[in-house]
């Protein structure tokens, strides 16, 4: 069963990881590939206040990630996409603790975890994964992308 996730609403709950830190979506994406791997299934997770040069989709192996740009939210996107699935919706879970969302999901019959109940789930999978972050690597960051966002959180516009 695919995985339709709040990234920035399972951030919190997921120990090590933290909405301060600049890789932060990297990171969870990094779990969220063990999970697939070990699961196999596929994920779609959505974070938003992607400035415009950095928002539209990306594929990480089994997780395809969403950057929802600026002015829209994650959770509009999610929402938009439970209802582009259509009747295949109740295939998917949702994860997320947004009252919003979750009342959509139920709606198109999605099954629902909250992000709590999902990060102890991830918790218990992680277990048995062997990630590059339990071999202290650090995750892949793309070329220029650490510039990018120092740029942005010093003010500098490129």
């Amino acid at each position: 069963m695919p995985y339709l996730i709040d990234g920035h609403n399972l951030i919190p709950y997921i120990p090590g990881l933290s909405l301060k830190d600049l890789d932060d979506e990297i990171a969870l994406i990094k779990v969220l590939q063990g999970f697939a791997s070990q699961q196999k299934t596929r994920v779609e997770v959505y974070f938003d206040q992607a400035p415009a040069a950095r928002a539209g989709s990306r594929s990480f192996g089994s997780v395809r990630a969403h950057f929802v740009r600026q002015g829209t939210t994650a959770d509009q996107a999610m929402i938009k996409r439970l209802s582009r699935i259509g009747k295949e919706a109740k295939n998917w879970t949702v994860v997320t603790s947004d009252r919003e969302i979750l009342v959509e999901a139920r709606s198109a019959h999605s099954q629902i975890l909250r992000s709590a109940q999902f990060a102890a789930q991830l918790k218990s999978v992680k277990s048995g994964i062997s990630s590059d972050a339990d071999k202290g690597d650090a995750p892949e960051v793309p070329e220029g992308e650490v510039d990018y966002w120092l740029d942005q959180f010093n003010g500098n516009e490129s």
